[in-house]
């Protein structure tokens, strides 16, 4: 599993408005050269996150991109669905596998001796659980959290010298 550049570049670009020091919004101009990309690239993955609520555009011939709420309620869980997606991450595409009906049928069988449990592929089972252990994490991790750690890293390493 591997996500796009363009998740990269969002949550960089939330990282540096949440960064900056200025009360006001910033620039596409700006953004696009702290990250080295192209205005129009920058542009398309910053419209995912205004259309989600993430960010909000300022018109104007000042203006710019701001965060749309306070950086402790952007998660990074939020700014991948909105670029990646929503959609689950993995779907079992071998339902008629001789091996597939098998651990269906063995499934059956301790479910009817116990009572309980449900149909469905066992491997696809173990995938859910493992993304939605992985959506948890992401939860956690917000626009915040990752600057709160730059400024204690950056704190730590003023008090070296």
């Amino acid at each position: 599993m591997q996500f796009s550049k363009s998740t990269d570049y969002a949550l960089h670009a939330l990282i540096h408005l949440g960064h900056s020091e200025r009360c006001n919004n910033v620039g596409i101009k700006e953004l696009s050269s702290a990250l080295s990309v192209s205005e129009s690239y920058l542009s398309k993955t910053l419209s995912k996150l205004r259309q989600d609520g993430i960010l909000r555009a300022v018109p104007g011939v000042n203006g710019g991109y701001e965060l749309a709420r306070p950086a402790d309620q952007i998660t990074f869980l939020d700014v991948i669905q909105a670029i990646e997606g929503r959609q689950q991450l993995f779907r079992c595409s071998n339902s008629s596998s001789r091996q597939h009906q098998l651990l269906a049928e063995d499934e059956a069988t301790q479910r009817d001796q116990k009572n309980l449990g449900t149909n469905g592929c066992l491997i696809e089972k173990v995938m859910y659980g493992a993304e939605q252990h992985l959506y948890q994490y992401l939860r956690e991790q917000t626009i915040q959290s990752v600057l709160d750690e730059a400024f204690k890293r950056c704190n730590h390493e003023a008090n070296k010298k």
